[in-house]
């Protein structure tokens, strides 16, 4: 069967699927994906630049005062204050592989940072003596520290996903707190799809800990044979996006698909979310990796992006600063360059608009104490603030 008739098998199964499935799935993927009028956008919001001559700027955080810690992917945590990138690089980082699509990745503050000034980093961490996997493999990890002028001191090493990998892709590493005392992490399959349906294997998964980094005992899989108990979800392929809703207790998800099928998704304790065995996406020759698109005990996606917009970075905005955005979630494109605004009702995604075209390659996207969406860019080095004109 050549390629063609592959792609066309796929198209009606994926038509068969959605008319079958009575989940709302035959309307999502029609979901009005219109172009925001640019002078709209322009009119009530201003994008500010607040950071540049960042080198791959991975993700952003800010901090009480007003200054704003930056990753750099190639394994530099950099301190941005009053708009000027501090050339001082800041110290006591681990040792961190920068190969592939790894090095120094996500970062969050503790909910309660201003008792308590734990910074939470994730990063790729090379193969250490005695764990399993590939020599000169790696896999993600968490850490939390707190600053002290320019270095990290107290530096806890809380997790780390086994077994080491040698590939190069799919980290995962955003980093979410629920407020309620539990830190989650997301790992990529690093492109060894199969291991995400392996509860013994941490690739493809979410995790959940307490924010010292000890494993709940009411996690899904404690008592599961072989399991790695701080597994919460599974059959994920590449979380790139993670942002928990304090208001309706809703952690909201999305992933990177191959070609096409890019999900967005509510995780929920113990559940399935297919990789590989059901997608909505081809492979990258345009071969059929699952006939399946639904499969029962396997979530489905709240929507998905077909073709793949590569999203990456998410928040919820909250704050009646944007009025027009209060209450949906914002959403990167590495690939487009753009953000796309999800208009939620309930946990329903109404309407996907395209906006800030031409922003740059987003690499982050999150929503600052100050109610400001900050931007992190990766193409250019930068790191932009959106507000509202006053």
């Amino acid at each position: 069967m050549n390629s063609n008739t592959n792609v066309w098998r796929r198209s009606l199964g994926q038509g068969l699927a959605a008319i079958t499935v009575s989940l709302g799935l035959a309307s999502f993927q029609n979901i009005d994906t219109a172009a925001a009028s640019e002078k709209s956008i322009e009119e009530r919001y201003q994008v500010d630049t607040v950071a540049t001559g960042l080198t791959m700027p991975w993700a952003s955080a800010l901090l009480p005062n007003g200054d704003l810690l930056v990753t750099e992917r190639v394994g530099k945590l950099r301190l941005v204050k009053n708009g000027v990138l501090d050339p001082q690089e800041i110290t006591g980082l681990p040792e961190i592989l920068y190969k592939g699509q790894g090095g120094l990745l996500d970062i969050n503050l503790h909910p309660d940072y201003a008792k308590n000034g734990w910074i939470y980093l994730s990063y790729s961490s090379p193969k250490k003596a005695g764990e399993p996997g590939d020599d000169a493999g790696a896999n993600t990890a968490l850490l939390r520290a707190k600053l002290k002028g320019h270095a990290l001191v107290e530096v806890q090493h809380l997790f780390k996903a086994l077994p080491n990998v040698k590939s190069n892709p799919h980290y995962g590493g955003r980093i979410v707190f629920d407020g309620k005392g539990y830190v989650f992490l997301s790992l990529g399959e690093r492109g060894q799809k199969e291991k995400a349906q392996d509860l013994s294997k941490d690739q493809g998964k979410i995790v959940r800990l307490h924010d010292n980094g000890k494993i709940p005992t009411d996690n899904p899989f404690v008592k599961t044979k072989n399991a790695d108990p701080a597994i919460w979800t599974y059959g994920h392929r590449n979380p790139q996006g993670l942002i928990y809703n304090k208001k309706t207790g809703v952690l909201w998800e999305h992933e990177h698909g191959p070609q096409g099928g890019d999900e967005l998704n509510i995780i929920e304790k113990g559940n399935n979310y297919g990789w590989p065995v059901i997608t909505y996406g081809i492979d990258y020759d345009n071969s059929i990796i699952s006939e399946d698109t639904v499969k029962a005990g396997m979530e489905q996606p709240i929507t998905f992006w077909r073709p793949s917009i590569a999203p990456c970075g998410m928040t919820l905005v909250d704050n009646s600063k944007f009025e027009d955005w209060n209450g949906d979630l914002l959403v990167g494109s590495l690939k487009f360059w753009y953000l796309q605004h999800l208009t939620l009702e309930g946990n329903k995604v109404t309407k996907r608009e395209v906006i800030f075209e031409k922003l740059g390659r987003v690499r982050d996207v999150r929503q600052g104490h100050d109610g400001n969406i900050y931007v992190v860019l990766e193409n250019s080095g930068k790191v932009v603030r959106i507000s509202p004109k006053n």
